[in-house]
């Protein structure tokens, strides 16, 4: 039925009336960010008419837009509890429970959502963005689809809809999606450094004009917003030939973000040397005793994605994507105080964690994901400074390290745009910073190489990888404890989604161009080269000295 407004002492409404007058301006309030009002209107008519789903559901949106997931999945329980059959409760439900990192959970509870039957365009993309962070891309864009049908005005769905059908590889469409997007809202950051990802960039063919303008207008006031715009145009012009304004744009793009996180390399210093220092000893438990996890790690852009995509064309091998799922159990089982996952604290009370207790955690953690294969893969990398702790709770679990040459590892970090959200990367809007976290991460794979049993952690160079596809990938398989399969050559062609900055790259065959990149750059990157060479990793002539 209609609502229509409601006003003190407007006698004739029913209470059933009234009751939905004050949910439709508590939820105008709520889209306002008005919150208290939007609380007061879901208070009163939980007081005056009893249980009430919408009232519940709206209380539950204003408990997660606060980020007290857990409290809000309490709420949506309580919708649920008064009415099971609408699809947008267990939806948001699900988005909660993914905050909370209860993926199994998540993933029941957005599959519940898209089998009852979302009522509206937004319920489709909210589960559609549960499935994309579950990994789930292929699921995730037929609810995207649903969701442009159902409102096509709306720009952020169409972006949605492009990302998702991008990594599933799906690139034209994926194209097409978000140049619809820009055709709606031609300022949408996201689409317009998406787009220029999907392929290279010609003088017949190219975006730079319109990103230079609006880099330009977002000056002094979106520093988020000149990082996406910033990188894009400097893909753009790397891929014009015009190296040296790639790298001056990449410093103007990275400058607003680098100043707000105030960077301290001693930090990240501090990280590795508990990694260390905690990654042995410890309870002396067996460990659980699974072997089916592989773990990729090493830094990122060093070709953990493609690793990953060369195991899991094997048929024993199902690749269950980047998740923090060690790193998140081990800060629970710690009881560490602090927002941060991976802190010097952290990682110096993990030892005391029960080896089994975790172990078995973090597979139960990836049970919907891994299903019955034999062997699944993690490519989170910061597991690297897990090692020796994922050694120990899983003590038949696989480790691989990804190495590649430090300036190309460091500049290509350099290039690669992070999430802004996740801090773990923020040395990467320095150039200088990145080769200092360099320096602390090849001491500390240094150490695992040292420490650890070679059957169980084994490294690997993108650059071997890359000279000799057949003998390094032979390798990893016999590593993994499994017969060759003549499939795993055949990566680039394999299906699934893949949700990194690689998306593109890696559904094409194997080529080298990536290798020996910095030296496009080699004057410019100096000062960088000067503290891998002062911390031993190369020569004077940019050589790297990998066994140092």
């Amino acid at each position: 039925m209609p609502l229509r407004p409601s006003r003190p002492g407007d006698a004739g409404m029913t209470a059933t009336a009234t009751a939905e007058s004050r949910l439709a301006r508590a939820a105008t309030a709520l889209a306002a960010k008005r919150y208290q009002e939007a609380h007061a209107h879901c208070v009163a008519v939980l007081q005056q008419h009893g249980p009430n789903a919408e009232a519940f559901f709206l209380l539950g949106l204003l408990t997660a837009a606060h980020d007290n997931h857990a409290k809000a999945v309490e709420i949506f329980d309580r919708a649920i509890a008064v009415n099971g059959l609408d699809a947008r409760f267990q939806a948001h439900r699900a988005k909660s429970l993914l905050a909370l990192n209860h993926r199994k959970l998540a993933g029941e509870a957005a599959r519940r959502a898209a089998q009852l039957g979302p009522p509206d365009a937004l319920t489709f993309d909210t589960i559609g963005v549960v499935f994309t962070r579950l990994g789930d891309h292929a699921g995730a864009i037929g609810l995207f689809e649903a969701a442009v049908k159902q409102d096509p005005a709306r720009p952020d769905y169409h972006y949605n809809l492009a990302a998702s059908r991008q990594f599933a590889g799906d690139f034209a469409a994926a194209e097409t999606a978000y140049a619809r997007t820009l055709d709606l809202a031609p300022g949408h950051v996201r689409a317009l450094s998406a787009i220029v990802g999907l392929k290279r960039q010609s003088e017949a063919d190219n975006r730079l004009d319109a990103l230079v303008a609006a880099f330009a207008a977002r000056a002094g006031d979106d520093e988020d917003a000149q990082l996406h715009l910033g990188h894009a145009i400097a893909k753009t012009l790397e891929d014009l030939g015009r190296d040296g304004e790639a790298l001056d744009w990449l410093g103007r793009a990275k400058a607003g973000v680098r100043e707000r996180r105030g960077y301290d390399s001693a930090v990240d210093a501090a990280l590795f040397d508990a990694a260390i220092r905690g990654g042995a000893g410890g309870d002396p438990a067996p460990g659980w005793p699974s072997e089916r996890a592989v773990f990729i790690t090493g830094l990122p852009r060093t070709g953990t994605t493609l690793v990953d995509r060369i195991l899991g064309a094997h048929s024993a091998i199902r690749p269950v994507g980047e998740l923090s799922s060690f790193a998140l159990i081990g800060k629970r089982l710690a009881g560490t105080p602090g927002p941060y996952v991976m802190d010097a604290a952290t990682l110096s009370a993990a030892s005391g964690v029960a080896a089994t207790r975790w172990g078995e955690a973090y597979e139960d953690s990836v049970a919907d994901l891994a299903g019955d294969a034999p062997r699944f893969t993690d490519k989170m990398p910061l597991n690297i400074i897990w090692a020796g702790q994922i050694h120990r709770a899983m003590p038949n679990a696989r480790i691989i390290c990804l190495r590649r040459h430090p300036i190309d590892a460091c500049l290509s970090n350099y290039r690669q745009l992070f999430a802004t959200s996740f801090s773990y990367y923020n040395y990467a809007y320095d150039l200088e910073d990145c080769a200092r976290y360099y320096l602390g991460f090849d001491r500390l794979r240094a150490h695992w190489a040292a420490t650890l049993p070679p059957d169980r952690y084994t490294e690997i160079a993108y650059e071997d990888v890359v000279a000799d596809l057949d003998g390094e990938a032979r390798r990893l398989i016999a590593h993994c404890g499994l017969d060759w399969e003549p499939a795993c050559l055949d990566f680039h062609n394999q299906a699934g989604s893949v949700a990194t900055a690689s998306s593109v790259q890696v559904r094409q065959p194997l080529y080298s161009s990536s290798i020996g990149r910095w030296k496009r750059h080699a004057e410019a990157l100096r000062p960088m080269r000067a503290i891998l060479e002062e911390g031993g990793v190369i020569d004077a002539n940019g050589h790297w000295l990998r066994e140092a």
